[in-house]
């Protein structure tokens, strides 16, 4: 059975319950207070007939009933009573409304208490029926002399108990067809609110939303309109070094970060993407999207915060991947091109001329890659140096590095990724600057070394050269002096950055026509 119909049906479950006990519990109260009432007027009706003198001076007549009974019916048909009946000690009638009773003794045995003087509310049957009695004495000379019963029988009581019992039942009806109505109406409500999901539906997509959550590396918090966190993961407490213990529900966003600029979103239901915020001295992309209901209202807002300096990481290992296949495809290209070569010659029948090819080639190619293996041993940077040389082979560059070069002192703790960032977007700025000029030798050169307490990265090419005043603004994200469609402005960019991450520095000098020399050095032991 779906929600909304165990819903409905144990809504209308407890209003049958709560009228069925309202019925009878007000039909006991109802009785009951008709009964008090009943039996106190009965009561006070025979205390009124007992203190009356001409009742009182009747019992000293020949003949009392003569008097009493034409009292006690006129009185009888204005109170409405069954009956009233007066006797003297002895319990002989001398009012009953059948006269032929008169001069009988008094039924029910419950004149007990009267006789000594007290005034009593009794149930009892006599020779109508079962009914409900008050009872007083009749005092003479301080003497009881006689007793006065007003009676009324149960069969009335039993029949006004009734009425009141249908109109009871009617207004019962009627809160039970409310109830339903009301139940039926609660339960579709739920139900849309619910979007027609179950509970265990609902459980599910709260531990699918809360495993989801926790798995996303970007830190998420989400406000209400108020600007109190509703939702926050692992990822955003460790980024506000908070531990997850530390509940952070329910507290304002100004609280935990003062700058998110979430509740302007809230207010201005505009998202806002890759904008820098600064939180406890690091850099984040956050991007913040408002939270609209069905009806186009906005009822919140989500943030997700990425660590600036992961992007600028993932962007190095994308780059040393393209240098990797560009280098590749390069090598690949050369070799081609020599193969093709080498059989033209086979097929003229040169072959003294393709023998002295291959020697050349291989002495070049062993003596370039002995040359490497000794002066630069660390094969991660000597293999992407070698797949530079072959990528400027192809771009028609004249690709040398200086025979001083020395690379063999590099201590573990510096990260070669980093080293390889810094070099290969290096020669690569230096490869696309010697394109553009319009001279005929294209020349770049490297030279590496590790002597002294610094690592010296230095990179020469007789490009066009950097405007001075652009100086202060080439290591800046997308700014670059090519056109602006191009995939231009990072490389630089991600060279300044390796270097603060080695607790390094560049500087360069440039001649516009002539060329430019960057210059890096890097500590040995301040690498991380």
């Amino acid at each position: 059975m779906r929600l909304h119909s165990k819903l409905m049906l144990v809504i209308l479950l407890l209003i049958i319950s709560i009228g069925g006990i309202f019925e009878v519990t007000f039909k006991n109260m109802m009785e009951t207070n008709l009964k008090h009432e009943i039996g106190s007027k009965a009561l006070s009706v025979a205390q009124s007939i007992a203190s009356m003198p001409d009742i009182q001076e009747a019992f000293q007549a020949e003949n009392p009933a003569s008097t009493i009974q034409p009292i006690a019916e006129r009185i009888r048909k204005q109170v409405g009573a069954e009956f009233i009946v007066i006797g003297n000690r002895n319990e002989i009638r001398y009012s009953h409304p059948n006269p032929k009773r008169l001069g009988q003794k008094m039924v029910g045995g419950d004149n007990g208490l009267v006789f000594k003087g007290e005034s009593v509310i009794s149930e009892s049957t006599g020779t109508l029926g079962p009914s409900l009695r008050g009872k007083a004495p009749i005092f003479s000379q301080g003497e009881v002399i006689g007793v006065v019963s007003v009676g009324y029988l149960q069969t009335d009581i039993e029949k006004e108990v009734s009425k009141i019992q249908k109109k009871i039942f009617f207004a019962t009806l009627l809160i039970l067809i409310g109830g339903l109505l009301a139940a039926l109406l609660i339960s579709l409500n739920i139900k849309k609110a619910m979007f027609g999901l179950e509970p265990k539906e609902i459980a599910w997509m709260y531990q699918e939303k809360h495993a989801i959550l926790e798995s996303i590396h970007e830190g998420i918090i989400a406000i209400d309109t108020n600007g109190r966190i509703t939702v926050v993961n692992e990822t955003a407490h460790k980024i506000l070094g908070v531990p997850n213990e530390t509940l952070l529900r329910g507290k304002r966003i100004e609280e935990v970060i003062e700058n998110t600029n979430l509740l302007e979103v809230v207010r201005n239901g505009q998202a806002e993407y890759d904008k820098e915020i600064l939180i406890f001295g690091d850099v984040f992309l956050a991007n913040r999207i408002p939270i609209f209901n069905k009806k186009g209202n906005v009822i919140g807002a989500v943030a997700s915060l990425r660590n600036k300096s992961e992007l600028a990481q993932l962007l190095q290992e994308l780059s040393h991947v393209k240098a990797y296949a560009e280098g590749l495809r390069a090598q690949t290209h050369e070799y081609s091109n020599r193969l093709y070569t080498l059989l033209g010659l086979i097929q003229l029948g040169s072959y003294k001329e393709a023998i002295d090819f291959i020697s050349k080639e291989v002495d070049v190619t062993q003596g370039f890659i002995q040359f490497l293996m000794k002066e630069i041993p660390d094969p991660i940077i000597a293999g992407f140096i070698l797949g530079k040389v072959s990528l400027a082979s192809e771009l028609k560059v004249h690709f040398s590095i200086d025979r001083e070069s020395s690379f063999k002192d590099i201590p573990h703790e510096i990260s070669r990724d980093s080293l390889v960032t810094i070099i290969g977007n290096l020669i690569n700025n230096s490869f696309e600057a010697v394109r553009e000029n319009g001279k005929g030798e294209k020349r770049v050169t490297l030279f590496l070394t590790d002597l002294g307490k610094e690592l010296i990265i230095e990179v020469e090419d007789n490009g066009k050269g950097i405007e001075s005043n652009n100086n202060d603004q080439i290591f800046k994200q997308g700014f670059s002096t090519k056109d602006k469609n191009s995939n231009s402005g990072i490389g630089l960019s991600l060279v300044q950055n390796a270097i603060n991450s080695l607790g390094g520095y560049v500087t360069f000098s440039s001649n516009v026509g002539e060329g430019t020399i960057f210059t890096v050095a890097i500590p040995k032991r301040g690498g991380m």
